[in-house]
């Protein structure tokens, strides 16, 4: 029987504990909730292709996401005031045996996953229709549980070796469903192709560091692993593990100049698809960067070795910019937002970079704010091809005036991703630049508002397609569907309610960065 776990953080030297709570036996459903989350869509997945009924696979997949969901919510709401829950898989507890641990950090971002696929699924039901073959539709959606699944999997383990094996399954039911764009544009197929490529170069590497570390700890659960290289930070081993863990998980985040397989992957896959990954998966990659950095390898660790100084923050800024300049020259709306994703990677990136607890919060609530904003665009983007087969800007010319609704909630997701004040991504980068000043870097707070003004550039060059070019004489049939419209306008409406109340974004994310702050007692913190 499995038995779960709960420390709070809160107490007096539990921060540094590795979790050494009163163990309870787990009677109640809401102690097995971190196995639930997991375990309703992994079970979905292989019963919708039993089942083998389209009329069944959408609402099993779309049940499994709302399950996970609340289970989701739940979780949030235990640990954002600085509870830790650590559940053992099987009763055997770690680190002998597999952990699943929930804290303020990873809890969020189970909130976002979980929340971007109730949004999408229920999108992606026309979309798919229309953009994927019917006779793989069942497949589709079981293929899409799986890697909802893995991305769930690998934010909540606490074994860095499960960290893998749920990013491996997140990343190969990717390439099957990047793939599945191929009935609209065989460029799919190569799409899928090379993010399989770079997907296995990068889990390689990810695999080799991980390898390494157990040979230096003897030890795969992540809280035993801090323990026990606390004290080697000169051990050469432990430095190999680490460089290959932040290549490998950097390829999985997309980071510049590590980003070659997105743009085609974001372009050719399926709308809903595209909607789904570019607001989960590059953050939960950048999640797991984090978590490795601040809990396995802790702050100090990052000072001695000067990754981020000579590395993350110089890498950061160059996708802020190349990818901005790159994206504004685009002439496909899907190709320009994926080069967008790639720049607002870098915001992030340059959070992590400050090593303080105001360039964590930052990174956190961007990781968020950017998740519900791509989605809303992206969605935008896929009704635009719904309607005029095509995403290129001249092939949508116009649209402003055929499809209003959908024109709309693009024009509030541009303004939320160029951080117009009152949308959500304001918040994050206003976070972003008072971490800057608090470091005493006022240069680089510069050159966060000068490249959230080449985002001015595109996000007005998509305006202007949508509103003031003339229609091309083939026409859109009409506005997207409401099935479409819905959720479209549920992450748009996000972007404008988080970026006026962000009691919830701001106090998990600051909760969260204190969680990862506070493995490194004494370091002398920028602005502290």
């Amino acid at each position: 029987m499995a038995a779960g776990r709960a420390t709070n953080a809160a107490e007096p030297g539990a921060a540094q504990d590795a979790g050494h709570a009163v163990e309870h036996v787990a009677l109640t459903l809401a102690d097995q909730l971190p196995m639930l989350l997991i375990l309703v869509p992994l079970v979905a997945a292989p019963l919708i292709v039993l089942l083998g009924s389209r009329r069944l696979a959408w609402p099993l997949a779309y049940g499994a996401a709302t399950a996970s969901f609340v289970m989701a919510v739940f979780l949030l709401m235990r640990v954002i005031g600085g509870e830790v829950i650590s559940y053992h898989i099987g009763g055997w507890a770690p680190p002998l045996g597999i952990e699943y641990r929930v804290d303020s950090a990873n809890a969020f971002v189970l909130f976002l996953v979980t929340g971007i696929a109730t949004v999408v699924l229920p999108y992606a039901r026309t979309s798919v229709a229309a953009e994927v073959d019917g006779q793989h539709g069942t497949l589709f959606y079981a293929m899409f549980l799986l890697c909802f699944t893995g991305l769930l999997g690998v934010v909540i383990t606490g074994d860095a070796f499960n960290v893998f094996v749920f990013l491996e399954i997140s990343s190969l039911s990717t390439y099957v469903l990047i793939a599945a764009g191929a009935v609209r544009d065989r460029r799919a197929l190569t799409a899928a192709y090379d993010y399989l490529i770079m997907g296995t170069i990068g889990a390689t590497f990810f695999v080799i560091g991980l390898g390494l570390l157990y040979m230096a700890t003897g030890t795969l659960n992540m809280a035993d692993i801090a323990e026990r290289i606390a004290d080697q930070t000169g051990n050469r081993t432990v430095r190999a593990a680490f460089a290959f863990i932040v290549v490998g998980v950097g390829l999985k985040a997309a980071i510049y100049p590590l980003h070659l397989w997105l743009p085609n992957a974001y372009t050719y896959a399926p709308s809903a698809v595209t909607a789904f990954l570019a607001a989960t998966a590059t953050k939960v990659a950048i999640y797991v960067l984090m978590r490795f950095m601040f809990s396995v390898f802790q702050p100090l660790y990052l000072v001695e070795v000067k990754t981020l100084e000579f590395i993350i923050i110089p890498l950061a800024l160059l996708a802020m910019f190349a990818a901005s300049v790159i994206a504004i020259f685009q002439t496909d709306l899907k190709r320009l937002l994926a080069y967008s994703s790639l720049a607002q990677i870098g915001y992030m990136l340059l959070g992590i970079g400050f090593l303080s607890e105001t360039g964590l919060t930052a990174a956190i609530a961007h990781l968020f704010n950017h998740g519900i904003t791509k989605a809303a665009l992206f969605m935008g983007v896929g009704a635009l091809v719904l309607r005029f087969g095509n995403s290129y800007c001249d092939g949508v010319a116009g649209a402003g005036r055929t499809m209003p609704w959908t024109s709309a909630a693009m024009v509030i997701g541009g303004l939320s991703l160029i951080g117009v004040p009152g949308t959500a991504g304001f918040i994050s980068k206003w976070v972003l630049v008072q971490g800057a000043l608090e470091a005493g870097w006022w240069p680089v707070a510069m050159l966060i508002v000068l490249s959230s003004l080449l985002a001015v550039v595109y996000v007005w060059r998509m305006i202007e397609t949508l509103y003031l070019q003339p229609a091309p004489e083939r026409a859109a049939a009409g506005e997207a569907p409401l099935s479409m419209l819905v959720p479209m306008w549920l992450m748009a409406l996000a972007c404008i309610w988080f970026g006026l109340n962000t009691e919830l974004t701001l106090g998990a994310s600051l909760s969260a960065a204190k969680g990862f702050m506070a493995g490194s007692p004494g370091l002398i913190l920028a602005g502290h």
